[in-house]
């Protein structure tokens, strides 16, 4: 049998629920229509309950305070005035609880500390609902937070990851010293480990490549070898240090190439990639689209 939805629950529910306050209403099964809500109570209790802990976060220490409010709920009717502030509640709720939170995620990663002014937020969203004039238009509002976002975000994270950009600055200078090492003029420093005599990829070009992509540390975060399947692509999709050395390799090289956090993913977060981290990768290419074979 397919589950009833939450409001389909509730107007069961609200042919049984009789007494407001937070008492539990006493069932009596004394026609067919009373029992089939009974059964019904019974087979949507317990998604309910999971409902509430999952989907909405009750605690179920205030569950008398829920029942409480579900009894003023189902009495309350079609009553319009109820049924705006109810939904008031709940959505003011999901502002706080997983809007603002989700904002704050984004643009201040794990510093708590830091949070969005939920006054102005709430200031323009008021204003937004009711057609009041707003300090910016829509589409100014979308321009303002692209860019101050990000330039919020970039704080942030030079913040909490500062110490890794500047590992990797002083990695790179190091590395910049050693013998054979040259670099590409976006930054991007190399080691040739076999010299390739085949043709030089474009940008547009699809390429077969064997790689391996370590942080500087020496930890392997991805490789192909590993999994013993080549990789095509197109050279200009995929980070910008890769396009820069891909497109100045001959077909049959391996180099070892070391990216600038700038040239890789600057203050984005991976699973196994910290922000501003420099990235050390032995790039094989094989050949050029999809015919290619090893």
């Amino acid at each position: 049998m397919r589950k009833l939805s939450f409001a389909a629950v509730v107007a069961v529910a609200a042919a049984m629920f009789v007494s407001c306050g937070n008492s539990t209403p006493k069932a009596s099964l004394k026609s067919d229509i009373d029992t089939v809500s009974y059964a019904m109570g019974v087979m949507q209790g317990q998604s309910l309950k999971e409902y509430l802990s999952r989907g909405l976060g009750i605690d179920s220490a205030y569950m008398d305070e829920f029942i409480r409010g579900l009894n003023v709920g189902v009495n309350s009717g079609d009553d319009k005035k109820k049924a705006a502030y109810y939904a008031g509640i709940q959505i003011g709720q999901q502002i706080s609880n997983q809007m603002v939170k989700a904002i704050n995620r984004d643009l201040f990663g794990e510093d708590s500390t830091k949070s969005i002014s939920m006054k102005n937020l709430m200031a323009a969203l008021v204003a937004g609902i009711t057609d009041e004039k707003t300090m910016m238009t829509p589409e100014q509002a979308q321009q303002v937070w692209q860019i101050k976002s990000q330039a919020i975000k970039a704080t942030a994270m030079e913040a909490q990851y500062g110490a890794n950009k500047k590992a990797g600055e002083k990695y790179l200078a190091d590395y910049a010293k050693k013998e054979g090492v040259k670099k590409l003029d976006g930054g991007v420093l190399y080691r040739v480990i076999k010299e390739g005599n085949g043709p030089m990829p474009k940008d547009t070009s699809m390429v077969r490549v064997h790689y391996e992509g370590k942080t500087i540390d020496g930890k392997v975060f991805e490789s192909s070898y590993e999994r013993k399947q080549p990789l095509t692509l197109r050279a200009n999709q995929v980070i910008p240090g890769w396009t820069e050395a891909l497109t100045h390799m001959p077909v049959g090289s391996v180099w070892e190439v070391v990216i600038p956090q700038d040239k890789a993913y600057g203050d984005r977060e991976t699973p196994q990639i910290k922000p501003f981290s420099t990235l050390i990768f032995k790039i094989e290419l094989l050949g050029l689209g999809r015919e290619n074979k090893k």
